[in-house]
């Protein structure tokens, strides 16, 4: 009882130099799920198939690689799940990193999340959406990019309207977005004819995991998301835990039934050679009008992940404007809708550029996929990290929800990380250089940061933050 009149006690209070406005618990367990959902049942997954069947040698393998794919998300979630539930708060990784490794990792990922990890993301979703959307109204030769700006600019405004606004939007392109790959599966498995079966046997080509695995795990990307909300969903800390690990299975269903649908009406060879597998799909059961419909629903399920995307990228922002000298304008919460509004309005502005930067290079899925991917699992691999450092350096903190068969998990965990930061490096090209170009800028940041918070009075609240003296393990209760 005690334990639990601290917790709420703890989610009530502000943190020092805060202010009076702090996010405050207001999501419900339905509205984090829709989230999670909404984020990671992303544009990926008709798009990713064609180049999963390229990369694997049978039908009954790439499926593997599918369910792989979200047993390897599900480690993950567990680790996250602990953070998460141990240490509720609106920067989530930023607030671990910062709290198990420092200063300089946390302010890095801070810079990243600012200007490559979610801008990036947000980005790609939207020259997604302005791709399809072209196909139904073209708006001439920058057509994509005029769309992806317009959602942009859209869903910035409709998060800084309110917390309450956006979960609303969000949970409302979530229920479409699932009902439409609902349609897709039933499409393929009921309406559409089975694939001609092979006229002479060919034999298949060997299998490439290692690239089959980085589109799968990017198709399931996103469930991280869902730290940055943990300082703002009722309940307990466990009920996060549990929203986390309920949304993954319902996603990783929905993929494995979506790609059997697939196999069924394309086979494993017609998928390969697919530029549009979803298209191709509803082309063979409902003729061109199954094509209109997917677009359609394209359109819908990359503004669920662009949306939910844009609200969870904006509160390591507010953190990080906490307790940062530079960037200390972000730190300020609308106590009346309850959001960063200053953060989100800074979000908006530099996925804007990016979406300029992809007008440019006329690239611009691609040239989002290789800016961002680097330097997402690189802070991943830190963040798994941190759950290690956090088991020893404090192991009396109450953790309402504990990782199973630790340190194995964990371990798991950062390995995975480590082999998917290798591939993306070397399966991309120069926008990866670009991403990571970018986040050495941090660094330059950093030393400024160093330097102005040295003069900042001593006892401030800022300087404690930045500072902080971390108590010896058997001194922590």
């Amino acid at each position: 009882m005690r334990e639990q009149q601290a917790v709420a006690k703890s989610r009530r209070a502000p943190a020092s130099g805060e202010g009076p406005a702090a996010p405050s618990p207001s999501l419900r367990i339905v509205d984090t799920v829709a989230l999670t959902v909404g984020i990671v049942l992303g544009a990926g997954i008709f798009k990713a198939p064609s180049l999963v069947a390229a990369q694997t040698g049978s039908g009954g393998v790439m499926l593997m690689a599918w369910l792989l794919g979200g047993a390897a998300s599900l480690v993950g979630a567990l680790c996250y799940a602990e953070l998460a539930s141990a240490w509720p708060h609106a920067g989530g990784e930023y607030h671990y990193l910062h709290r198990a490794l420092g200063r300089g990792p946390a302010f890095l990922f801070a810079w990243a999340r600012l200007t490559v990890i979610p801008t990036g993301s947000i980005a790609l979703l939207a020259f997604v959406f302005g791709d399809y959307a072209s196909q139904l109204l073209p708006l001439g030769p920058y057509s994509s990019a005029v769309y992806a700006a317009a959602v942009v600019v859209g869903l910035t405004a409709v998060n800084i309207a309110g917390l309450r606004q956006g979960t609303r939007t969000q949970n409302l392109l979530t229920v479409l977005e699932v009902l439409g790959v609902v349609a897709i599966i039933l499409a393929g498995l009921l309406l559409a004819p089975a694939a001609p079966a092979a006229t002479a046997p060919v034999a298949p080509p060997a299998t490439s995991w290692g690239l089959a695995m980085v589109f799968v795990l990017l198709t399931y990307g996103g469930w991280n998301e869902v730290a940055y909300l943990s300082a703002e969903v009722r309940g307990s800390r466990r009920s996060l835990a549990w929203a986390l690990l309920a949304s993954l299975g319902l996603v990783t269903a929905l993929y494995l039934l979506v790609n059997v649908a697939y196999l069924r009406g394309l086979g494993h060879a017609g998928m390969a050679g697919s530029e549009a597998v979803a298209a191709g799909l509803m082309a063979r059961a409902l003729g061109t009008g199954g094509v209109v419909a997917i677009s359609v629903l394209i359109a819908i399920s990359v503004l669920t992940s662009a949306n939910a995307t844009v609200l969870t990228g904006a509160r390591t922002d507010y953190a990080f404007g906490r307790d940062s000298v530079l960037f200390n304008g972000l730190g300020k919460w609308q106590a009346r809708a309850n959001t960063p509004s200053r953060a989100l309005l800074v979000q908006g502005a530099i996925t804007l550029a990016l979406v300029g930067l992809g007008a440019v290079t006329r690239q611009g899925f691609q040239t989002m996929v290789e800016y961002t991917a680097p330097v997402f699992w690189l802070f991943f691999l830190l963040t798994g990290v941190s759950l290690l450092v956090l088991r020893v350096r404090e192991p009396d903190t109450p953790r309402p929800f504990r990782v199973p068969l630790y340190p194995l998990t964990p371990l798991v965990f950062v390995g995975l990380c480590a082999y998917v930061l290798y591939s993306s490096i070397a399966y991309t090209g120069p926008g990866a250089l670009a991403g990571l170009a970018v986040l050495g800028t941090g660094g330059v940041l950093l030393a400024v940061e160093v330097a102005r918070t040295r003069r900042t009075p001593r006892g401030s609240p800022r300087r404690a933050r930045l500072f902080p003296r971390l108590p010896r393990p058997k001194e922590i209760t």
